[in-house]
């Protein structure tokens, strides 16, 4: 027979077992199907292995209303941790759509709250995984209060630690507005949608037919709207960026960014500096030529690679070190300024000064674009 605490410990790993399966395999299989991967699978990419820590895993919700409390929803529909990333710390949320379709209630925020308060006190980043169905309506006002919590936490860490979000399913209504506030965004095309009102209640108070990519897709926001930096073919990728984007980041606004040995010689000479800007001032060429020639292994990490192609923003490394260089692009507009592209290039600038990245300008610019749309 099981002693007492053998029993208790049964138990407990029976419910982490529960917990840990998420919506059901029917649910995850969906999820499968669509493209996309389930919140813990996630997580688990991101971390370097075994090194995740979750936290509040038996955190459930408190609705007594509806039917309710008859309804379990797997961590509240959020799985919250820390762990390391290329041995870094890093904290985490994942929105679970397999639960309660991710939806959001007042637990589900307070699990979301914890974290960020801890990112902030450690002075580590932070990365959200967003693929929620929005509120939970059965909560009602507590859910509007979750998120105006959130809301509050993201402008405290804005400028202190770096707050990265991944859109990787359907973010609407309110839970847009978090995204919007992070330093960087991130999209993954044909899964991942952001908007305040949908489709459906578009073309009701319009009259306008709109689908899903056009109205609020990553190609959508990366190209028109601006509020995606980054567009990424599947989660993998996604991911992978957001790695490769910490990797040129501080872990908070106290430190440096990382120096890495990139084994590319200071002293290296590209001859084809000499010729790449040609004598012709009226002649285009591409500003990304010049960046790759004098960058260490002629690479960059291009947020905004879409949205306002007149202006180049990336980041680099220089001996090792990240640097930030912001550059006019005279293969669009002649490389002119306008509001899309001055607001791309402050917005970099600001994080820039904010995180200790040093910046490099190069300048190639006739001017602002006139016209009364300026």
């Amino acid at each position: 027979m099981m002693s007492r605490v053998s029993q208790t410990l049964y138990e407990l790993e029976e419910r982490i077992t529960c917990i840990q399966g998420m919506g059901g395999e029917a649910l995850i299989e969906k999820q499968h199907k669509s493209g996309k991967f389930t919140a813990r699978e996630r997580l688990e990419l991101l971390f370097d292995s075994g090194t995740f820590q979750e936290l509040d895993i038996f955190v459930r919700h408190r609705c007594t209303d509806f039917g309710m409390p008859e309804i379990e929803i797997p961590a509240d529909g959020v799985i919250t941790g820390f762990g390391n990333v290329k041995g870094r710390v890093v904290f985490a949320y994942s929105q679970d759509f397999t639960a309660r379709a991710g939806t959001l209630g007042e637990m589900h925020a307070q699990k979301i709250c914890k974290v960020m308060d801890l990112a902030l006190k450690t002075g580590a980043p932070i990365v959200g995984f967003n693929d929620s169905g929005g509120a939970r309506i059965q909560e009602g006002v507590d859910s509007l209060a979750g998120y105006g919590n959130i809301f509050f936490r993201n402008s405290c860490a804005s400028g202190v630690i770096p707050q990265i979000s991944a859109i990787m399913g359907p973010t609407a209504g309110g839970a847009v507005y978090s995204p919007a506030m992070t330093d960087w965004v991130f999209m993954t095309k044909k899964t991942s949608y952001m908007f305040i009102t949908g489709p459906e209640v578009i073309h009701a108070v319009t009259g306008e037919k709109v689908d899903f990519e056009s109205l609020g897709g990553a190609m959508a926001h990366n190209t028109k709207s601006g509020v995606a930096h980054f567009a990424c073919e599947s989660d993998a990728d996604t991911i992978s960026k957001i790695k490769l984007l910490l990797g040129y980041l501080p872990a908070n606004n106290q430190e440096t960014p990382p120096i890495v040995d990139t084994k590319d010689s200071p002293e290296r000479m590209d001859e084809q500096l000499d010729t790449l800007v040609p004598e012709n001032p009226r002649k285009l060429y591409d500003i990304k030529e010049v960046i790759y020639s004098i960058v260490d292994n002629h690479e960059i990490l291009e947020p905004h690679e879409h949205y306002a192609k007149n202006m180049v923003i990336c980041f680099a490394r220089l001996a090792g070190r990240t640097v930030g260089i912001i550059a006019n692009q005279p293969k669009y507009l002649a490389g002119c300024l306008d509001v899309d592209a001055s607001d791309k290039a402050t917005r970099f600038i600001r994080f820039c000064d904010a995180f200790n990245i040093p910046l490099i300008t190069l300048a190639d610019n006739p001017g602002y674009l006139p016209g009364k749309e300026q």
